[in-house]
């Protein structure tokens, strides 16, 4: 068996940042943070374990100091944590900020804000929480469910694929052909250059494996994207989950990463395959896009 790994895959710099700005913390006091600090459990479990509290709401918060999170918050959420702890640490992923900014410009210049993206996510509800009005949409329902308008401004929660933000977008052009709609491309650089690496990792192999949080929208759409170009597709959090029946008759195995999985993971998801397969597989090399993959061997 042959095991390709993707290219671009695991932490981005957003939660590197963040989960090194909380543990800097937690040294200095104790530490609360609001929600999940990155959607992957075996990050917040490493938190925990370090003495970092997670509290979905504020009122259960018993700390001074508590931190927002890399998906960031409304303006409203932030002035009122400013008011209630004594220190608010803002660990939101400076690509998510850009997309708040994006989305004022866009209301300041006249336009009705569209937010692509899952409604229910904490990054979205962020985008959302200062503007009176607003629409987000995911689905072709949902911009067929849009009213009508002269001035859309689009945005796209940071993790969403850009195929699907050209899509919908072109939806709302077609739907309201005499309406202006400015698109904002917010879409974060990590997640374009994984989504891209997945594609081409996936078009070299019969199946896939995904390592992510089973909460993160990256990661689950990584499997997606996967599952369009190969037959199997396996989303896994931990090595745990992995059993050898899953890869009888597979030649070629891809390994890939949502933004909020650790390098610790990912090593231990290869370790796995080189010792259960072992006979079966010759190592794990490294995806570059080029047609020539240099052999990198687990040990």
């Amino acid at each position: 068996m042959r095991i390709l790994r993707a290219e671009h895959m695991g932490w981005c710099f957003g939660v590197r940042d963040a989960v090194q700005r909380v543990l800097q913390e937690a040294q200095r006091q104790p530490v609360t943070v609001l929600g999940e600090l990155v959607h992957n459990e075996t990050v917040n479990d490493g938190l925990r374990a370090r003495g970092v509290t997670l509290e979905t709401q504020p009122g259960e918060v018993n700390t001074g100091t508590v931190v927002i999170t890399a998906h960031g918050t409304s303006d409203v959420v932030r002035q009122e944590a400013q008011e209630h702890f004594p220190k608010v640490v803002d660990t939101t992923c400076p690509l998510v900020r850009a997309a708040h900014d994006a989305v004022k410009r866009l209301v300041a210049d006249g336009f009705h804000p569209v937010i692509i993206g899952q409604r229910n996510h904490v990054e979205v509800r962020g985008l959302t929480g200062d503007l009176d009005t607003f629409d987000v949409v995911l689905t072709a329902a949902d911009v067929a469910a849009l009213p009508a308008g002269k001035r859309f401004g689009v945005v796209a929660q940071t993790t969403q694929p850009m195929e699907r933000v050209r899509w919908l977008t072109g939806l709302i052009r077609d739907r309201f052909p005499k309406a202006e709609v400015r698109l904002v491309d917010t879409v974060c650089l990590p997640t374009k250059q994984r989504q891209a690496s997945a594609v081409e990792l996936a078009q070299h192999c019969d199946a896939v494996v995904v390592i992510g949080g089973i909460n993160s929208n990256n990661t689950r759409e990584l499997a997606e994207t996967c599952g369009r170009y190969c037959r199997h597709v396996f989303r896994i959090e931990r090595a745990s989950e992995l059993r050898r029946e899953m890869f009888v008759e597979l030649e070629t195995v891809g390994i890939t990463a949502g933004t909020s999985t650790p390098d610790e993971v990912i090593d231990e998801v290869e370790r796995w395959m080189h010792e259960k397969l072992d006979g079966e597989s010759a190592g794990v090399e490294s995806n570059s896009g080029t047609g020539t993959v240099p052999v990198r061997v687990v040990v």
